[in-house]
């Protein structure tokens, strides 16, 4: 295909080359009929009342003059206007050179579909240019024509207003549907700037809040370490373990509100402990799922708490959740050492050498230890780690 006869056509929708094709295949078939309508048929039908005027012309040059008359509706889209003009000029040539023809099958459909679309796809001074043309062009459908004459040109009148119509209250209709859109958009974009302006405030209160906490937190833990100067082994151990504590409330308190500012990326609750592995062997909800806590439970460092869990958690994330398996957690506080052991079957899509390097990361940095061995898709884990006494 040339550029220019890519240009030509380019822009049209399938649904065009689907009108325009019905039409002038409709078209096509009605003058082939006039074509073949002998002399005989023609005076029967017209001595029993079907039609009301014998054919004046059986030539073929009526078919193409016809698809003339069709085919322009390809490009309504461009210019509905020019289309109906030529349409309109064509039909009245269709009148001077055949004559007394049918034409009604063919042609009023064609009146109702442009009468629709130009309807649909004008604005009003030329919406009403339109509607002059639609009904110019049914009267030249009608005038000279052997099957009906111009008589029903009184009923066909009034349903190309009808159809007009119906192809404004559709522009009309999908004017309003397209505003409505707009202004949804318009008040979605309103909605999220304010809400923009509301967090920004929000996040400005809660740094300053932020700021606040430390300051007053570190003018507290650093009065009470300087306190601890004269004290006894035993009075100064009860004062950092309250130093602890504190520090750990200062560290929950900027956990919520970093939390607050970064819109919930960070979790708002305080870090994982030991005594959270009952919950995180909870989300094994198939399997048979046991923790076993002995020796002297105690509190611990929060470093030393916070580990322990993410051990037994990259661990326990790759053991197989299925009915028939059973995971094991225990956990033994020895006086200088807490053990971990974790056993269960290995989950075949895991990666259990990520999990096992994580964990064994975890417990080398508290001078500790991970012993790992996997047999028939089974794994055992032993994680020491030492308590300072």
């Amino acid at each position: 295909m040339t550029e220019g006869t890519g240009r030509v056509f380019r822009g049209l929708h399938p649904v065009d080359w689907l009108l325009a094709g019905a039409l002038t295949a409709l078209g096509v078939v009605l003058m082939l009929e006039n074509v073949h309508l002998g002399e005989a048929r023609a005076a029967a039908a017209v001595a029993d009342g079907t039609m009301v005027h014998l054919t004046t012309s059986h030539s073929w040059a009526m078919v193409p003059v016809f698809a003339v008359a069709t085919v322009p509706v390809l490009w309504w889209r461009r210019n509905i206007l020019a289309v109906t003009a030529i349409v309109l000029s064509t039909m009245v040539a269709h009148d001077l050179l055949f004559g007394w023809v049918t034409r009604c099958g063919a042609g009023l459909p064609l009146v109702f579909v442009l009468a629709y679309l130009g309807g649909v796809a004008l604005e009003r001074r030329a919406a009403v240019l339109m509607l002059l043309l639609s009904s110019a062009l049914t009267v030249a459908v009608l005038v000279v024509d052997a099957t009906t004459g111009l008589e029903p040109v009184v009923f066909a009148l009034p349903v190309v207003l009808i159809v007009f119509g119906v192809g404004r209250a559709v522009r009309h209709r999908t004017a309003m549907s397209a505003e409505l859109k707009a202004r949804t958009v318009e008040l979605r974009e309103l909605r999220d700037e304010r809400v923009a302006l509301e967090v920004a405030g929000d996040r400005a209160q809660l740094s300053a809040q932020l700021e606040g906490l430390l300051q007053e937190r570190l003018v507290q833990l650093t009065a009470a370490a300087e306190s601890g100067k004269d004290l006894d082994p035993v009075a100064a151990r009860t004062l950092f373990e309250s130093i602890e504590s504190e520090s750990r409330a200062t560290l929950d308190g900027m956990r919520e509100i970093v939390g607050l500012l970064r819109g919930g990326d960070v979790a708002l609750a305080p870090a994982p402990t030991v005594a959270h592995l009952d919950a995180l062997l909870a989300r094994h909800t198939q399997g048979d799922s046991r923790l076993t806590v002995t020796g002297d439970p105690r509190s611990l460092s929060a470093t030393l708490e916070l580990s322990a869990y993410r051990i037994v958690e990259h661990l326990v994330d790759v053991l197989a959740d299925q009915p028939d398996s059973r995971i094991g957690v225990a956990v033994r506080f020895d006086v200088d050492a807490l053990e971990i052991r974790v056993d269960g079957p290995v989950d075949r899509s895991a990666d259990l050498k990520a999990a096992v390097a994580r964990a064994r990361e975890r417990a080398t940095f508290l001078g500790g230890s991970l012993d790992v061995k996997v047999s028939r898709g089974h794994a055992r884990a032993v994680a020491l780690l030492p308590m300072p006494g």
